[in-house]
């Protein structure tokens, strides 16, 4: 059977391509389509649907784009009510791309819509399942995201739901059928997912938690529940987007692509109140850069740390990039849903500096430096997440996770100097570059964050220390 998966890997999404005889379809595209066009004219073939799994809260999907743009037909599972021109597909209801058979699977539980695709070949061969967020490598898809859109869809309700369509719908297949979810670690929608992207379902029958065979209703409902943290807040605002619509990506790149020179920028900048989002390296960013900008680096896990920091899915936004960065930046805030890109600094930050406008920095001291302050130095600011840090930490660190550091300002001294570091340096130069940008001067960074200070003398423990500052 010919599916390829299509993988991003800053975002942890899988789409895959089928084709036969001429036709293809796409399941669970990302916002930007023209890789699906391309690889679909590569074969001569003309796309027929757009298989969506559900309603998407982690990114937003290409399907009102590639519809548009192909003439395929959009596809959602029993119970969907989308805003625009959509098959709703009944259950077990077949669809044909060319010779190959697509049947429609309801599984509800990650959300009430969604959907699994049982793939069949030529001869009517079962071959593998699209599973979506409902089941994926190691894992199953959170229940809890839903009730902030709809409040009466509990994640209690939608976890009984999902036990019953992994028992009833998933499960009884094919030992040999190929699983092809939607994400791969590193993705919001689950708790614990494999780096794999692809497995057996006799194999995940075996290794997954939540296809223990002998599982209660009570025990999965527990397991599945239990740790979970906060969804990032864009995550509603991009389910609203994928029912009802939204802005097409060419228009938004047209209005993004606006090319600001440094006086053009900096008045933009005062009169429309947009946020400066440099996304330059973390190591660059940090010599020089425009006061009160924000630092997100593109290489890294840029469009979820946009997500979950960057509050207002509309906020305008003006771009500082490296030189023919600007579509790449403008492309990828999209995909989270955050279309309000309205300019970029033409030349980059050299004609900035060029034109002799004001600059900040950010005070970074290496491992070895900390290590020779420590004992003197009483306040250490962890900001990797809780699992890492409750692994290994600076003795007395205090954890305050980059992820919700917008609720946790207030703990950030102003009185007193404090030291910063994540992992490798990315996180915490998004925390000082935010830090700054709310008046923060007393604080230095770590050059290659717990990394670098793994290799020191500075004790460390396993054990949790108090999470806020006393």
């Amino acid at each position: 059977m010919k599916i390829e998966q299509i993988y991003t890997g800053c975002i942890a999404h899988a789409a895959y391509y089928l084709e036969s005889k001429g036709e293809a379809a796409i399941f669970d595209p990302l916002r930007e389509v023209q890789p699906y066009i391309a690889r679909a004219e590569k074969d001569h073939a003309k796309i027929k649907y757009v298989f969506e799994t559900h309603f998407h809260a982690d990114f937003v999907s290409g399907h009102l784009d590639l519809a548009k743009k192909t003439g395929a037909e959009i596809v959602y599972g029993p119970t969907a009510k989308p805003g625009f021109d959509a098959i709703v597909a009944e259950d077990n209801q077949i669809f044909k791309v060319g010779d190959y058979s697509v049947k429609v699977i309801h599984t509800p539980g990650h959300t009430l819509e969604s959907t699994c695709y049982l793939l069949m070949d030529e001869n009517g061969k079962e071959h593998g399942i699209t599973t979506g967020d409902t089941l994926f490598i190691g894992d199953v898809g959170r229940p809890d995201l839903a009730q902030h859109v709809i409040a009466e869809l509990t994640q209690d309700k939608l976890a009984s739901l999902l036990f019953d369509s992994l028992r009833n719908r998933i499960m009884p297949l094919s030992d040999d059928l190929i699983v092809y979810p939607n994400h791969g670690a590193g993705s919001a929608c689950g708790k614990n997912m494999s780096k794999e992207t692809t497995d057996t379902l006799g194999h995940q029958k075996k290794v997954n938690y939540a296809l223990r065979a002998d599982m209660t209703r009570e025990e999965f409902m527990h397991d599945l529940l239990e740790g979970l943290t906060p969804p990032p807040g864009y995550f509603p605002k991009n389910v609203l987007m994928n029912i009802q619509g939204y802005e097409s990506l060419d228009d938004v790149l047209k209005r993004g692509l606006t090319a600001l020179d440094p006086e053009a920028f900096e008045m933009t900048a005062n009169e429309s109140g947009a946020l400066v989002l440099d996304v330059r390296d973390p190591e660059i960013f940090a010599k020089a850069f425009i006061p009160n900008s924000i630092n997100i680096g593109l290489n890294g896990n840029f469009a979820q740390w946009v997500g979950a920091l960057i509050p207002d899915i509309r906020q305008q936004i003006l771009l500082v990039t490296e030189d023919g960065k600007e579509e790449e930046a403008i492309t990828r805030l999209s995909r989270v849903g955050y279309d309000g890109s309205i300019g970029f600094l033409k030349g980059g930050f050299s004609a900035w500096l060029n034109a002799g406008k004001a600059t900040d920095q950010v005070k970074r001291i290496s491992a070895k430096e900390l290590e020779s302050v420590y004992p003197t130095q009483p306040i250490i600011i962890d900001i990797r997440n809780t699992g890492e840090f409750k692994s290994e930490h600076i003795d007395g660190a205090i954890n305050i996770p980059l992820d919700y550091m917008n609720d946790h300002l207030a703990e950030f001294p102003k009185d007193k100097p404090f030291i910063l570091h994540c992992a490798g340096g990315y996180r915490s130069m998004i925390a000082a570059s935010i830090l700054k940008s709310r008046g923060w001067e007393n604080f230095t960074d770590v050059e290659g964050g717990f990394k670098a200070i793994a290799e020191t003398q500075i004790p460390k423990t396993d054990y949790v220390c108090p999470s806020t500052l006393k």
